[in-house]
């Protein structure tokens, strides 16, 4: 499995932007489809954002669609999370996640590889 690290979250004023990286581990980080997540206070963890092993394909929850955009470089094994227009509601703790997978296709379930988290604060 690769070992994820997250980075790039923080407080943000409403509005505000922020850019999610995820560092991987390991030299099978482009055989794996990749996702993020969030939990916010009280709440469950949701899925994001989800893109496929070559990054041709990506998936969006609907309260993110338009705003947030995944991407990956294979070459330096990160995926990112690009969060504009953000708002107090998403607020929470983001968390990074990979599926080995055999196939080239978006995963939203699966996922077997998590990251610390990475504390994202939107303030109105």
């Amino acid at each position: 499995q690769v070992q994820l690290v997250e980075s790039g979250g923080g407080l943000v004023q409403a509005g505000g932007s922020l850019r999610l990286s995820c560092a991987a581990s390991g030299r099978t980080f482009s055989s794996y489809a990749m996702g993020w997540f969030r939990q916010g206070p009280g709440k469950e963890r949701e899925f994001v954002a989800a893109i496929n092993r070559s990054g041709s394909r990506t998936e969006y929850a609907d309260s993110v669609k338009g705003r947030f955009t995944i991407s990956r470089d294979n070459a330096k094994n990160t995926v990112y999370l690009q969060m504009n227009s953000l708002k107090p509601d998403d607020t929470a703790v983001y968390y990074c996640a990979g599926r080995a997978i055999s196939w080239d296709i978006v995963s939203t379930t699966g996922f077997s590889s998590w990251g610390q988290g990475t504390q994202v604060t939107v303030s109105s």
